[in-house]
């Protein structure tokens, strides 16, 4: 997650552990600053409240914490001091995200409930309330409706939800939307089965809040449209791996990426929805991006194959899957038959290995908003497993290669 705060340009990442590293731009480079560190496990979410600067922070711990910029007493430098959420959940938190007004924030869990969090000045501390009804599985992701009120989440139960998370002390009475009218806690304004039976890894409202759209695991993307019925759904069927992340730039576009490991572009309205392309060209030039770290991430992209221990195996063949499942890479045994021993195939780089023409090496897990508002974003950033943060400018839409990862058109359908 990133700020942009003045001039200054930061990003909070946890690197595969259970603390946050904010690192800070230098020029072209980035620097590590503070490190954040109270949970006592992997470190699942986070999330950065652009106006309010304060950091939400969910763990396999099953807690979550609020950091803010405090002065210290000692020393009377300003650092990041955590605040305890009580969650009263029994399995690890999932996901979590500040919610418009940054007054709450809803943190899913494997125990098959949200939490609501606001503050309780009394306390000093952080309640929550817990959405459980009618989520029968982990919850995977969560997005918040423009009004500050209603919260679409997808788990792994096939469903994409719209529920109430109204809190009467903290939200004013929202008006009539598409939704619902009355809105009280736990409400269940929209419940929608993924298409062939997958989990539902993103959930995102479009910027007016009317439009939902969701991507599961059997490779769709799905926009609901509640205002032409509860089951007015358009269904894009996709030949290529799942999608696990998507954001609105536009009330007409979205951008998604998942295993394929670059970012798509889809466009439509109420008569239907198409992949209209993707923000990477595929040949490694970034397609309008601009790669933090020197292009390199802030941890390693994935450990070198090396020789393989003892007792395992270490033939040309075993290295080939090994690197092509891990990441990503082929790697190519030596061939008499061609000069530089490729066999007459490609090589991106040395050692034999051939990258996938993507910039990104393996799945894109999150992608977010980092220029623009709502209805009008600019650029994007993806992160991935292949421990990359890359920024995308959304104007530069590349077509699909002929060869071919292209979408069927969405058509309406009643179910």
């Amino acid at each position: 997650m990133h700020s942009t705060q003045t001039v200054v340009v930061q990003v909070a990442v946890s690197l595969n552990s259970n603390d946050v590293t904010i690192f800070h731009r230098q020029g072209q480079e980035w620097a590590a600053g503070e490190t954040l560190s109270e949970h006592d496990k992997l470190i699942t979410s986070i999330d950065w409240a652009p106006n309010s600067n304060r950091i939400v922070t969910s763990s396999q711990d099953r807690n979550a914490y609020v950091w803010s910029l405090t002065p210290d007493p000692q020393t009377g430098t300003t650092i990041w001091k955590p605040t305890l959420v009580l969650l009263r959940i029994n399995r690890a938190a999932t996901f979590v995200r500040w919610s418009p007004n940054e007054d709450k924030f809803a943190v899913a869990s494997g125990a098959r409930a949200i939490a609501i969090c606001s503050f309780d000045p009394e306390g000093d501390w952080w309640v929550s309330r817990l959405l459980k009804k009618p989520i029968r599985s982990t919850v995977l992701s969560l997005d918040w409706h423009p009004n500050n009120v209603l919260l679409a989440a997808g788990s792994a139960d096939m469903k994409a939800r719209v529920l109430s998370a109204y809190i009467k002390d903290v939200d004013k009475r929202p008006a009539p939307t598409v939704w619902g009218e009355k809105l009280p806690f736990n409400t269940i304004c929209g419940e929608y089965t993924s298409p062939s039976g997958g989990w539902v890894h993103s959930v995102g409202f479009s910027p007016s809040g009317d439009v939902l759209a969701f991507t599961s695991h059997d490779s769709t993307i799905s926009i609901v449209y509640p205002a032409h019925g509860p089951n007015a759904i358009h269904t894009i069927k996709l030949t290529h791996l799942p999608l696990v992340t998507l954001t609105w730039t536009r009330e007409d576009e979205i951008i998604a990426a998942g295993h394929d490991c670059q970012p798509f572009v889809f466009r439509g309205g109420e008569a239907g929805w198409e992949l209209a392309g993707t923000l990477d060209d595929n040949k490694h030039a970034g397609g309008g991006s601009t790669g933090v770290g020197g292009g390199r991430g802030f941890g390693a992209a994935g450990a070198g194959a090396g020789a393989s221990p003892v007792g395992r195996l270490s033939s040309a063949a075993f290295t080939t899957f090994r690197n092509a499942d891990t990441r990503g890479f082929a790697s190519m045994a030596s061939s008499p038959t061609s000069p530089g021993g490729s066999g007459g195939l490609p090589s991106a780089g040395g050692g034999g290995e051939s990258e996938i023409f993507t910039l990104h090496q393996n799945t894109i897990t999150e992608v977010r908003v980092y220029e623009g508002v709502p209805g009008d974003v600019r650029k994007v950033s993806t992160s991935g497993v292949d421990g990359k943060l890359v920024v995308w400018d959304v104007a530069n839409v590349s077509p699909l290669g002929a060869a071919g990862l292209s979408g069927k058109l969405g058509g309406m359908h009643i179910r």
